[in-house]
């Protein structure tokens, strides 16, 4: 538990580091059997120490510390509950909120889309910490490991912390990229096809050493 917290706490510090977040705004969390620790409300992550590990349970209730646990838990429940992942990376990256600003789903500007599972939805407004933001975080998550929160930020999860973060500093990314061609006068973006998405996944699953992000199950949906 120890060590989960350690990774935990060291991925807190990178969003920072990364200018993914501002302060304490933005929470990690990690699944370890059936507890979830996660960084606790309002605290900077400069400061977090061994003994301010939080764990909560599935249910929520808490099992593991004295600090309150980040406002934005049910999000982080939901998605352990309905998934299968093991980590999961909120942010208020700067682009990405952007982009939640002005459409309702990322256009697929680049092949990295595909290791999300397909283009990028944007779950509609709600209040944060709420329920109504966690059911609307995911229907837009739906054959996705990442979207956009509407005037709020990013949710990105994966099978380890690290592949969390990599998914949200991808998705960070293309936002940028989005924004910067799509603010060129008298220039349209040229946009993936759903075809040539579903080829970018093939070559993903077997990228590298084999770590693909792309979810096997998202099948053919994209359009």
């Amino acid at each position: 538990m120890r060590e989960a917290w350690e990774a935990l706490v060291a991925t807190a510090r990178r969003t920072v580091a990364d200018g993914l977040v501002v302060g304490t705004s933005g929470n990690v969390s990690v699944r370890v059997g059936d507890t979830v620790l996660v960084t606790p409300s309002g605290v900077p992550y400069d400061r977090l120490a061994p003994e301010d590990v939080t764990g909560v349970g599935l249910d929520g209730r808490q099992v593991l510390g004295t600090l309150a646990p980040t406002s934005e838990l049910p999000m982080h429940l939901a998605i352990y509950r309905t998934t299968d992942a093991a980590a999961v990376v909120h942010t208020h990256a700067v682009h990405a909120t952007a982009v939640s600003l002005l459409v309702p789903e990322l256009p697929p500007v680049h092949y990295m889309t595909a290791a999300l599972g397909g283009p990028v939805r944007v779950a509609p407004y709600a209040v944060y910490g709420s329920d109504a933001l966690a059911e609307a975080m995911l229907t837009a998550l739906a054959d996705r490991t990442a979207c956009l929160l509407q005037n709020h930020g990013t949710m990105a999860y994966g099978a380890t912390l690290d592949q969390a973060y990599d998914r949200t500093a991808q998705l960070e990314w293309m936002c940028r990229l989005w924004l910067t061609a799509s603010s060129v006068p008298d220039r349209t973006p040229s946009l993936l096809s759903g075809e040539q998405l579903r080829e970018a996944g093939d070559r993903l699953r077997t990228h590298g050493q084999g770590d693909i992000s792309a979810r096997p199950e998202t099948g053919g949906g994209w359009a």
